[in-house]
């Protein structure tokens, strides 16, 4: 390196790091103090977390942060018809299996529009903090970056270790057979059932419990090489033929159960293993709505399949609605990138959410406290979490709604794996057709 050359280096480090320190929060949004930037909320833990945090960033900022709580299940539907109409919130919350749908329509800005804006980006924003396969998943479309993780799912197991040693087991099942044959039916009898499977006909039905039993077979609802529907494979048969034998050992009512009454069930008892995600362990430990002492509460990825650990992956990113006028567009990027920030990141957590930081969970505080963290991580690591656990394009919500129907009427035994693959095998393959991905007009992204 010459003498030219490394002058020129430093001057840019000196610049970057003048740059570095004389940025800040209050200086970024001194232009949209006043703002009021609107939002949409679940009424979930890590949107608890968030609100609780929300007071902090408008005190510094004088930008409001306004939101309204929506059940998930007409979320997608709100959003699609506020987008079509022009308006909407300005945050937008996207779930990672609406990302190609709100990207592709134009709905979300392209989030480089504010980080390549030295008065907007925090030069502490760092992406390559956030575990890649959450941004790459949650956030990322088409190689562009439209949301940043937030409220970030895996799903992990939750076991009642004083259940599981009464009947003779000194720790949870390893594998999905361990589960069926051994332990499943020794802890069902009297009222009480080895396992539970939210299964509510919805995306609880085609997410949390038809995809999960494809995955632990090497199952898929579209085969990676071909992009066809892929329901009739063996080992899609398989999966969805082990969800029936599994349904021995579940309550009778599962078929009707969302997350909140298999959370239920485990907390009262009821059922002493169960997979949920990540975000439901702040209701798990509240001791006002579980009666399982924390001295019994095990929790450890899914069990192992055939095809080795494929955990349900799922979760959110926050985007910015191309429908909003600049200044919002600029006040919503900035709660967005607080919000998501390593710098955040630890309050986020205390208060009851799920960071996708990677450095937040390398604190011994953090791993200590939170029983679901190491095995989080390990979900979350290369090679074991699928991006593609439910295809991210711009049809999933239609495919949903027709895996969601078929394969409750399947757990219900009025169509056998066989027939009720074959309904959705060919009801996806007109979809795709008609969308374009079999004569070229469409990218065969999922």
């Amino acid at each position: 390196m010459n003498r030219i050359t490394l002058l020129a280096s430093l001057t840019t480090l000196l610049a970057a790091s003048a740059q570095a320190q004389s940025w800040s929060l209050a200086t970024a949004a001194a232009p949209y103090k006043g703002t009021t930037v609107k939002a949409i909320f679940l009424d979930r833990p890590g949107y608890k977390a968030a609100a609780a945090l929300i007071p902090q960033f408008e005190k510094e900022t004088g930008i409001k942060i306004s939101y309204e709580t929506v059940p998930y299940e007409s979320t997608n539907q709100r959003y699609v018809l506020d987008f079509t109409s022009g308006g909407g919130a300005d945050l937008v919350l996207s779930d990672v299996v609406w990302i190609g749908q709100f990207a592709d329509a134009g709905w979300m800005v392209p989030l480089d529009k504010f980080t390549k804006d030295p008065k907007l980006a925090d030069p502490a924003l760092n992406l390559k903090g956030f575990f890649p396969v959450l941004l790459n998943s949650f956030g990322t479309w088409n190689n562009k970056v439209y949301g940043l993780p937030f409220d970030n799912y895996s799903g992990l197991m939750y076991y009642n270790k004083c259940t599981l040693k009464a009947a003779g087991f000194n720790a949870p099942p390893k594998t999905w057979d361990e589960l069926l044959t051994k332990y499943a039916p020794k802890l069902t009898g009297n009222g009480k059932y080895g396992f539970a499977l939210q299964s509510r006909r919805g995306e609880t039905q085609s997410a949390d419990s038809f995809m999960r039993t494809l995955w632990l077979a090497g199952g898929s609802l579209i085969d990676a090489k071909t992009f066809e529907p892929n329901l009739q494979s063996a080992a899609s048969q398989k999966g969805l033929k082990f969800r029936q034998d599994l349904m021995k050992f579940m309550p009778p009512g599962v078929v009707d159960q969302d997350h909140a009454e298999v959370v239920a069930a485990f907390n009262n008892g009821t059922v002493p293993m169960i997979t949920e995600w990540s975000a439901f362990y702040p209701t798990i430990t509240d001791p006002k709505q579980s009666k399982v002492p924390a001295s019994c509460l095990g929790v450890t990825t899914e069990p192992l399949g055939t095809a080795g650990l494929k955990p349900a992956l799922g979760g959110f990113s926050l985007g910015v609605n191309s429908n909003s006028d600049a200044k919002k567009q600029a006040a919503a990027y900035l709660f967005i990138q607080w919000i998501t920030s390593e710098k955040m990141a630890k309050a986020y957590v205390q208060a009851g959410g799920v960071s996708g930081r990677q450095a937040v969970y390398k604190d011994p505080a953090i791993r200590a406290k939170y029983l679901y963290v190491d095995p989080m991580v390990k979900s979350w690591s290369a090679g074991t979490a699928v991006p593609n656990f439910r295809p991210r394009f711009a049809e999933w919500p239609q495919i949903s709604q027709i895996v969601a129907e078929n394969g409750t009427k399947i757990m219900l035994g009025q169509l056998s794996t066989v027939a009720g693959a074959k309904a959705i095998d060919d009801q996806v393959k007109d979809i795709l057709t008609k969308a374009g991905y079999y004569n070229g007009k469409k990218a065969k992204l999922q």
